[in-house]
């Protein structure tokens, strides 16, 4: 391999890794959004149970908050665009938690205690699946989101059906127009 193209791969690798496998956001304004997809109420397939433990210790299972809309977002400590989003996930939270809403987090990382700190720097108050070999991830519909890119977002409609995915990071007016229309008035 000649010096350019290995300096062309290194130069690559390094653009890859700066986003944590994941491209910058898109504006909210974007027509047609490659890296946002919606599913029609009839057409939306269903999402395993989702188990296991919180961060804090606690026992966690999707199914229990079948009946509301909730909106799971997988993220690592580590992961730049991840940091990024937490406080929009947050306001999200805060605003339609009353509404029905429930945000529950995927955490990827490795060491529990790096998960931790991460939802503490961030005041998260919705839990998070520690989910460090990706168990719960490969439990999704094959091909709905690409597990091994971070951040990523799966908004479940009140039947435990997806209504709508999102590769990167997300904004609140992002998942507006897909959070609200699920949302009893």
């Amino acid at each position: 391999m000649t010096v350019r193209r290995v300096g062309a791969v290194v130069v690559a690798g390094c653009a890859v890794l700066a986003g944590c496998s994941s491209p910058a956001p898109i504006s909210d304004a974007s027509p047609g959004d490659p890296l946002t997809r919606t599913f029609k109420e009839g057409q939306r397939p269903a999402v395993a149970d989702l188990t296991g433990t919180s961060l804090d210790g606690d026992a966690v299972r999707l199914s229990d908050y079948r009946g509301k809309v909730v909106l799971i977002n997988a993220w690592a400590s580590w992961c730049g665009p991840c940091r990024a989003e937490a406080p929009e996930l947050k306001k999200v939270q805060a605003e339609w938690g009353g509404r029905g809403l429930r945000v529950l987090g995927l955490d990827n990382d490795g060491d529990r205690a790096a998960g931790l700190a991460f939802q503490k720097d961030h005041h998260l108050a919705y839990p998070s699946l520690h989910d460090p070999s990706a168990k719960q991830a490969l439990r999704l519909p094959r091909g709905l989101v690409n597990t091994q890119a971070l951040p990523y977002t799966i908004v479940v409609d009140p039947e435990g059906k997806v209504a709508a995915t999102r590769m990167g990071a997300v904004t609140r007016a992002q998942l507006a127009k897909v959070i609200e229309p699920l949302l009893p008035a």
